[in-house]
């Protein structure tokens, strides 16, 4: 039994979409998994952003996060994250105030600075473009968290004059913000803005050192948060047996490589598909390379790696995306490789 400090267990989900599965399918599986997460004692479930992937059905968090907040009762529901270049900061203050108001306590909003899709999908959501949206993406936190807060936000006119803006009539609390980033801008941002932030170490995996170094070198303290506060995301695939946990990952895995050789997107294969059309050896490069930087295995030894990673960057927890794929017998309507990761993780760290 490994004495390193046991870090807290979060949830990642992009509502997966396999061969042979509807969006409804897919939909009805996440939400089983936010309640075994709930019942499991994990701190946190987040939905990621993305928009027309064939093997992604989180396109709209808020949404998502309020139909797990009705199916959970003490896990935090939150975005992991909202795009903000998609939207305008006023509709995301708005979202996640009625969000608060339905689940007090238990909402976090996750913030991004990348759109979160293709050029021509950018433009659908936000016709002003990616570039400016980004660069004002600063403001527009600040701009949200005002809303958010019971005080609200105050318009103030170059001609005189003021108007005063809330994201809800009567607001008791406001949502926590984080700020997510897999590169040096969000690091320094998050701490001059004194909030907690988190690196996307699931899709990024370099410069994780140097953006959290950053982070709780330049933390400026702020009212909610004196100190700094990060977590790490990771991809964990665990089985009864290594070979079964092998085997899951592949699927996603292979999305991965999919998406760096720049080849058409589907929806995601299961493990029957993969193991019928091998990989050529530039796309079995890729799956090889991301591999190295993934949590595969059966329980305990994952246990392991995972609280030997989290000692290593310092956090108390961990935001795990359960990677585990699907054989083409399993249920659609259900996600058995993803909800053993959970079910045999959260025992093996509580052992």
């Amino acid at each position: 039994m490994s004495t390193s400090p046991v870090p807290a267990l979060s949830l990642l989900d992009l509502v997966p979409t396999r061969t042979g599965q509807t969006t409804a399918q897919a939909l009805t599986a996440s939400l089983d998994l936010a309640q075994r997460a709930d019942e499991l004692g994990f701190r946190r479930f987040w939905f990621a952003e993305h928009h027309n992937m064939p093997a992604v059905a989180s396109t709209s968090p808020p949404v998502l996060i309020a139909a797990a907040a009705a199916r959970t009762q003490r896990i935090r529901v939150g975005s992991g994250g909202v795009m903000l270049p998609n939207h305008a900061p006023l509709i995301v203050a708005e979202q996640f105030a009625a969000l608060e108001a339905l689940a007090p306590g238990r909402i976090d909003l996750g913030l991004g600075r990348a759109p979160g899709s293709d050029p021509v999908i950018t433009q659908l959501l936000r016709r002003s473009g990616t570039t400016s949206e980004a660069q004002q993406f600063p403001d527009h936190v600040q701009d949200i968290l005002q809303l958010m807060s019971p005080e609200g936000a105050t318009v103030r006119f170059t001609s005189g004059g003021t108007y005063d803006v809330h994201a809800t009539p009567a607001a008791e609390g406001s949502p926590a913000v984080w700020l997510l980033g897999s590169s040096d801008f969000s690091a320094q941002l998050a701490a001059q803005m004194g909030l907690p932030y988190v690196f996307a170490n699931h899709f990024a995996g370099d410069g994780v050192e140097r953006a959290m170094a950053l982070y709780r070198q330049g933390f400026q303290p702020s009212e909610q948060h004196p100190e700094p506060q990060s977590f790490l995301t990771a991809n964990v695939v665990v089985a009864p047996t290594r070979e079964e946990a092998e085997e899951r990952a592949l699927p996603q895995l292979r999305q991965f490589a999919r998406l760096r050789t720049n080849k058409p997107m589907r929806p995601l294969e299961t493990i029957d598909e993969v193991h019928e059309n091998p990989s050529d050896e530039l796309e079995a490069s890729f799956v090889q390379q991301n591999r190295q930087r993934w949590f595969v295995g059966e329980a305990r030894e994952v246990a392991d790696e995972l609280r030997a990673f989290a000692e290593t960057h310092e956090v108390d927890e961990v935001m795990i995306s359960p990677s585990g794929g699907a054989y083409a017998a399993e249920d659609p309507a259900t996600a058995i490789g993803r909800m053993q990761t959970i079910e045999l993780l959260a025992g093996a760290l509580a052992a």
